[in-house]
């Protein structure tokens, strides 16, 4: 087991967290788009998170009693980005007659994308984000202390 894995973790989770945050603010600059490149209107996006899969317990005790390390794949522990989903249910009729898209009756489709929704999701992967950044800061300061000790 390496000495950084608490790194390496907190470093996969701001990458899958930065995804997140993209795909949040995709889906709210698209949340009154009427027509995408299919031509039909955006559908909301959301991401898939899971677990790496890095060794097992097992697998880690016989590396740590060797002495020789394996540093092959991801740290168990970490998190990465499963894939990226369309939501293709998430669509509204709304009345608007002025609007190039509209229908007969005047109603446009539009995605439901709920902008308060948005935003109280940016916020928590933005705190999330900024949760392993001081995981990430912690492991460094705990890092020159034990080297500051062994001066």
């Amino acid at each position: 087991m390496s000495l950084f894995n608490a790194i390496e973790i907190a470093g996969s989770g701001m990458d899958a967290e930065r995804v997140s945050m993209d795909v949040t603010a995709e889906n709210l600059a698209n949340a009154q788009s009427t027509t995408s490149s299919s031509g039909k209107p955006y559908q909301e996006q959301s991401v898939d998170l899971s677990e790496t899969t890095g060794s097992n317990f097992q697998s880690t005790l016989q590396e740590a009693l060797s002495g020789t390390p394996s540093d092959s794949g991801p740290v168990q522990g970490g998190v990465e980005v499963a894939g990226i989903v369309n939501d293709a249910t998430s669509t509204q009729l709304v009345y608007d007659p002025g609007n190039p898209s509209a229908n007969k009756q005047g109603y446009v489709k539009e995605p439901d994308i709920s902008s308060v929704t948005q935003m109280v999701d940016l916020i928590d992967e933005s705190n999330s984000y900024e949760s392993d950044v001081t995981a990430m800061q912690t492991a460094k300061d705990m890092f020159s202390s034990s080297l500051n000790i062994l001066k």
